[in-house]
């Protein structure tokens, strides 16, 4: 059984950075892609970042240049880099990983963007 347990959430300041790190237990062998999703009040989930098993990477285009995904796999964790951040960067973010037959979502961490 895969389980994914995001942290580093928090509220910051405009142009502050956060990473968020995503704990990932259990065999995946085999994913995909992994990727970091999230929810705003009233809107749906979105993409923020993606990182396939090949390494190739992209990004929503509101966060390219801001944002960078990772993994490591020494410690079985996939991180989020995430500068000079924004208003609208204010949701909740999930990591996700993408198997042949299944997706698995952690519970999500709250990151707030306020002055």
């Amino acid at each position: 059984q895969v389980q994914l347990v995001e942290s580093g959430g928090g509220l910051v300041q405009p142009g502050g950075s956060l990473r968020l790190s995503c704990a990932v237990s259990g065999n995946i062998s085999g994913y995909l892609v992994m990727g970091w999703y999230r929810q705003a009040p009233g809107k749906q989930r979105e993409l923020v970042a993606l990182l396939t098993r090949d390494g190739i990477t992209k990004y929503r285009d509101s966060v390219k240049g801001r944002f960078t995904i990772s993994r490591d796999n020494a410690e079985n964790t996939m991180s989020l880099q995430m500068n000079s951040l924004k208003l609208d960067d204010t949701a909740v973010y999930y990591c996700s990983v993408q198997r042949p037959l299944s997706v698995d979502w952690g519970q999500g961490t709250q990151v707030t963007v306020s002055s």
